[in-house]
């Protein structure tokens, strides 16, 4: 259990953190700038979570939840080193569960015949708000994954996560009835 007592502790003050291992980076390392955008994609998701319906609520609860596991993941390098307790991680049944529930909403939208714009409701604008943080994240794991191991299931969490984000957009505007559509050379 996580027990925080105090919530600033100085060690930060010349720019490097602690990350799971115990190691210390700067600030500004690839690692950090990683899961701290996965830490912005979840107060994000706070954001819409404001403005949506109870089933889409109880989605992104969950979602906030298991960004939290993946934001430990990312902070612990697995360097081969034991680290005296069993780290967190994404699992593939969390990407399944992503799947099931992207397939459930699908069902019931109409096939798109333009782009969608990121408006409508106040909860479809923060999920695709959150959707290009997604993206943003999956970007830098990407990056990250090229000098240092980022496990491949984690990586495909990312990938379906921002799936199931713009998908909970569509159903966030009466199930795509009120989705903003891409006009292609509207203002010419």
């Amino acid at each position: 259990m996580v027990k925080l007592n105090k919530i600033y502790t100085r060690t930060g003050d010349a720019g490097e953190t602690g990350l799971g291992n115990g190691e210390r980076r700067l600030k500004s390392d690839l690692r950090v700038e990683t899961y701290g955008t996965v830490d912005e994609l979840n107060a994000v998701i706070g954001m819409a979570r404001l403005s949506a319906d109870a089933d889409l609520d109880a989605m992104l609860a969950r979602i906030q939840n298991e960004l939290f596991d993946l934001g430990a993941e990312l902070a612990t390098p697995l360097t081969g080193e034991p680290l005296g307790y069993e780290p967190l991680k994404i699992i593939a049944s969390q990407v399944e569960r992503l799947e099931r529930e992207i397939d459930a909403m699908n069902e019931r939208l109409e096939p798109l015949k333009s782009f969608v714009l990121p408006a409508g409701s106040a909860a479809a604008a923060h999920l695709h708000h959150a959707r290009t943080v997604a993206r943003r994240a999956e970007r830098l794991m990407v990056a990250l994954g090229r000098v240092e191991t980022v496990a491949p299931v984690a990586l495909t969490y990312v990938n379906r996560l921002s799936d199931h984000l713009f998908v909970a957009s569509r159903i966030a505007n009466d199930d795509g009835r009120a989705d903003v559509l891409w006009v292609p050379g509207a203002s010419r």
